[in-house]
């Protein structure tokens, strides 16, 4: 999975986008029971992150402050929304930091999380005996 990631990132042309998604599919695949790695925390708190990363940028432009307060914001839009994924937390900085298109970003963030749940779906199908993964879908 990692590997995955690592390539695409790197094909893509945004290598720093891996670093937060290895960190989901850490959490995913060691703590798949646990509510942050649920499909609505990972998919929905990475876009959400995305999203409140590009509001700041529109608004204050790419500074390293504005960087740090898209990451607080991004932080309690996953909190209201019930979609916390902390890892999520660095795809707002990025997107302040490195001010991607988002037409290219948001497709990609979308592709790699939907990624991640398919492969830990496939992960535990495989081990049999475990808990399934999800717990829950929303």
């Amino acid at each position: 999975m990692l590997l995955l990631i690592v390539a695409a990132g790197a094909l893509l042309h945004q290598p720093m986008l891996i670093p937060p998604l290895a960190a989901s599919a850490a959490l995913v695949h060691s703590t798949p029971a646990l509510p942050l790695a649920q499909p609505r925390s990972l998919v929905g708190g990475h876009l959400l992150a995305a999203l409140t990363g590009f509001a700041v940028l529109a608004v204050l432009g790419s500074a390293t402050w504005a960087a740090a307060l898209a990451g607080g914001l991004a932080l309690a839009v996953m909190m209201l929304s019930r979609t916390q994924h902390t890892p999520a937390v660095a795809t707002a900085v990025i997107v302040v930091l490195q001010a991607p298109r988002p037409a290219r970003f948001l497709p990609l963030l979308l592709a790699a999380t939907v990624l991640i749940v398919l492969a830990a779906m496939a992960a535990t199908r495989a081990k049999r005996g475990g808990p399934a993964y999800p717990s829950y879908w929303w």
